[in-house]
């Protein structure tokens, strides 16, 4: 049986996917207090590990299972859940990337 963290199960899912997209973007794209994920994702290397960590998309399909284990009611529920948290968050990741067009000069102001 489904406890809900907060009021409804709408809202333990919005939040499900803002949290997918905190710890995903941090793993894989921050340099962390310290540069502590940096030598994270050095130590990880091309082994499994590194190559999970290069990738939000997948990286993201992996952390969004405990969290549709947490947010979702039935097995049926979970399952559906798993690729549609990761979805959002992979929506979430385009839409705030900074696009980075090759050939235009961009001036600096200070």
């Amino acid at each position: 049986m489904h406890r809900p963290i907060f009021p409804s199960q709408l809202e333990d899912i919005l939040v499900a996917v803002l949290l997918l997209w905190r710890i995903t973007h941090l793993l894989h794209a921050e340099k962390g207090p310290l540069d502590m994920l940096t030598r994270l994702r050095h130590v990880a290397g091309e082994g499994f590990l590194g190559q999970l960590l290069d990738c939000f998309y997948c990286l993201s399909l992996w952390l969004s299972i405990p969290l549709a284990v947490l947010a979702g009611d039935s097995c049926v529920q979970r399952l559906m859940l798993w690729p549609a948290l990761s979805g959002a968050a992979c929506l979430l990741e385009r839409v705030t990337a900074r696009t980075v067009f090759p050939g235009i000069y961009e001036e600096t102001r200070e």
